[in-house]
C-alpha cells in the first residue's frame, strides 16, 4: 500500500514537473521569437536581483564570479519545476478543491512573471499578458492529460491482468516523453534566439572618427612576457558585472538621453545627435568594486564618447549641482559627485565605442559613461538614457543603500600574472610578471617579494597615461624550494598600496596579491 501511495506521489509529480516544463519551454520560445515577449526565467531572475539583501551581490560574485549570472538563471528555472512538481502532487488527488488550488498555484508562478515582467521597459504588455494566458491553459492541458493517464496507469496497475503489453502504462511515458523532450527543445531555442537578438543589437552603422585621438602607444608600454595580462582587454574578452540576466537589446533609433534635474535647460539628445558631437578617444582602466585582490574584474579599453563636460554645458549645470546621477533604461543609478571632474585630467567620457567598435550591447550599447578613477557601481552607468543633476545628500544610487560607500574611488593595486598559483617552475631565470593600476593618478613604482625577503623593484612598461594601468616585470632567481611571492604598487602621489587584506564591501579590496609556487 505504500508503495501505492509512493509511486502515485511521483507521477503526480513528474506530471506536474512537465506541466510547468512544457509551458515555460514554450514560453521561453515565444521570447525568443517575438520582440517585447517575456520571458519568465530573465524577468524573475531580474526581481530577485532588484530585491537583493544588503551583502548578497558580494557572496555571490566572490563564489560564483562571473558564472553568477547563468547560476541565477538556472536556479530560477529549477525552482520553477520544484513547485511545479509539487503542485503536480497537490492536484493528484482530482477533488475539485485540490485541483483547483493546484491551478492557483501555478498560476500566481505565472502573475509572479508578469508582475516582473510589467517593470522591464523593454516588454511590451499585451504580450506579457497573452504569454501569460498560454502558459497557464498549457500547464492546464498538460497537467490534467498527464494525471488522467496516471490514474488510468494506477487503476490498471491495481486490478492487472497477466497478459501484456501495460498500454496504460506505455502512453503516460510516451506523453511524458514528449512534453519533455518538447520543453526541452524549445526552452534551448528560446534562449538561443535571445542571446542571437541581443547581440544583434548593435549592428549599426560605426561611430565617426574622433576629433581628438587617443595618442599611439608609445614604445614599451607593452612587455613581451608570456601569460601577462594584455594591455587592451579585447571587447570580447572584457569582464562584465552588471544587474542584467540577459543582454538588453535597446534600438538605437529609438533611443534618447535626457539630462535633468539641477540644470538651467533640460535637453534631450538622440543617438544621431550624440554621434555628431565631437567625439574624443582615451584609454581608459575601470574596475568593479567587487574584485577580490588578485582578481579579473578590471580591465583597460580604448572608449570613444563626446565629453561629458560637454554635454553638461548644454544643460547649464546650476552651481548648487553637487552629484551626477547616471540612469540607466531600467531605472538603475550610479552616482559621483561633481567635484570629481574639476580636475582637467580626469576626462569623463559618454562613450559610443569600444576599441574601434561600436560599444557592444553587453558594455551598454548604445552609449554609457566612463569616468576615470572611479569604480563601475558609482559611474559606469551601462545602457545610459538619463543624467540627472542633485545633490549628494538628496538621491542615494544603486548599490548605497545595499551597504556600499557612497564614494567609490579605485584603490591603487596591483596583481601577479605570471607564475599562477601553485606553479611548478625550474631553478633559475623566472619571470614574475603582472599588471598595476592607480587610475587617474598613475603608477610609480612596482616592487615584489619573495618569502620575508627585501622588496626588489620592478621594471615598468611605458605608462599610456595616468588613467590606465601598467605592466610590470622582476626576473627573479629562483632556488628550489617553496616559496610566496607578494607585489604592491605606489601611485605618482607616493600613496603605497594598502598591506592589510580587507573584503571588497564596502569600498574596494585591499592586500597584497600573494602567488605560492614550488621550484625544483
Amino acid at each position: 500500500m505504500l508503495q501505492m501511495r509512493v509511486r502515485s506521489r511521483l507521477l503526480a509529480a513528474a506530471a506536474g514537473l512537465l506541466a510547468g516544463g512544457f509551458a515555460l519551454g514554450v514560453a521561453e520560445l515565444i521570447a525568443g521569437v517575438v520582440p517585447g515577449a517575456p520571458s519568465p526565467v530573465t524577468e524573475i531572475g531580474a526581481l530577485l536581483i532588484a530585491f537583493q539583501p544588503r551583502g548578497a551581490e558580494q557572496l555571490v560574485v566572490s563564489v560564483l564570479g562571473k558564472a553568477d549570472k547563468p547560476v541565477l538563471t538556472v536556479a530560477v528555472a529549477i525552482a520553477g519545476l520544484l513547485l511545479s512538481a509539487g503542485l503536480g502532487i497537490l492536484a493528484r488527488a482530482g477533488t475539485r478543491f485540490r485541483w483547483a488550488t493546484a491551478l492557483a498555484g501555478f498560476g500566481a508562478l505565472g502573475l509572479l512573471a508578469l508582475v516582473a515582467a510589467f517593470r522591464d521597459p523593454l516588454v511590451d504588455p499585451m504580450l506579457a499578458i497573452g504569454v501569460f494566458a498560454v502558459s497557464l491553459g498549457l500547464t492546464w492541458w498538460v497537467l490534467s492529460r498527464l494525471l488522467r493517464l496516471a490514474a488510468n496507469f494506477e487503476e490498471r496497475r491495481a486490478g492487472r491482468p497477466a497478459e501484456m503489453p501495460d498500454w496504460s502504462r506505455r502512453r503516460f511515458i510516451g506523453n511524458s516523453l514528449t512534453f519533455g523532450v518538447t520543453a526541452l527543445a524549445s526552452g534551448a531555442i528560446g534562449r538561443v534566439l535571445l542571446e542571437v537578438r541581443a547581440r544583434e543589437a548593435a549592428a549599426v552603422e560605426q561611430p565617426p572618427a574622433p576629433v581628438e585621438t587617443a595618442p599611439p602607444l608609445p614604445a614599451g608600454a607593452s612587455l613581451d612576457v608570456p601569460g601577462i595580462t594584455p594591455l587592451v582587454i579585447q571587447n570580447a574578452d572584457f569582464y562584465r558585472i552588471d544587474t542584467q540576466l540577459l543582454t538588453p537589446r535597446l534600438d538605437a533609433a529609438g533611443w534618447k538621453l535626457t539630462v535633468t534635474g539641477m540644470v538651467d535647460h533640460p535637453i534631450t539628445i538622440t543617438y544621431p545627435q550624440l554621434l555628431a558631437m565631437p567625439l574624443h578617444e582615451e584609454y581608459i582602466t575601470i574596475q568593479c568594486v567587487s574584485n577580490e585582490v588578485g582578481g579579473d574584474l578590471v580591465g583597460n579599453a580604448l572608449w570613444r564618447g563626446a565629453r561629458l563636460r560637454d554635454v553638461l554645458d548644454m544643460a547649464g549645470m546650476q552651481p548648487g549641482a553637487t552629484q551626477i546621477v547616471g540612469r540607466s533604461f531600467d531605472g538603475w543609478t550610479a552616482g559621483f559627485p561633481t567635484s570629481w571632474l574639476a580636475e582637467s585630467d580626469r576626462e569623463a567620457l559618454i562613450a559610443v565605442a569600444m576599441n574601434g567598435q561600436a560599444l557592444p550591447p553587453a558594455h551598454g550599447f548604445p552609449a554609457r559613461l566612463m569616468v576615470p578613477g572611479l569604480y563601475g557601481y558609482v559611474s559606469a552607468t551601462k545602457w545610459l538614457t538619463n543624467i540627472e543633476l542633485t545633490t549628494l545628500e538628496a538621491f542615494d544610487a544603486y548599490w548605497v543603500p545595499l551597504g556600499w560607500s557612497k564614494l567609490g574611488p579605485i584603490k591603487t593595486a596591483s596583481r601577479i600574472d605570471v607564475p599562477t598559483v601553485g606553479a611548478r617552475l625550474n631553478a633559475g631565470t623566472v619571470p614574475v610578471a603582472g599588471v598595476a593600476w592607480a587610475p587617474d593618478r598613475g603608477i610609480s613604482k612596482v616592487e615584489v617579494q619573495v618569502d620575508d625577503g627585501a622588496w626588489q623593484p620592478a621594471d615598468l612598461s611605458t605608462p599610456i597615461s595616468k588613467t590606465t594601468w601598467v605592466q610590470w616585470l622582476v626576473r627573479w632567481q629562483a632556488s628550489a624550494g617553496d616559496h610566496q611571492l607578494r607585489v604592491r604598487a605606489t601611485d605618482e602621489t607616493g600613496q603605497v598600496q594598502v598591506e592589510e587584506p580587507h573584503d571588497p564591501a564596502p569600498n574596494g579590496a585591499t592586500g597584497y596579491h600573494t602567488v605560492g609556487v614550488t621550484v625544483s
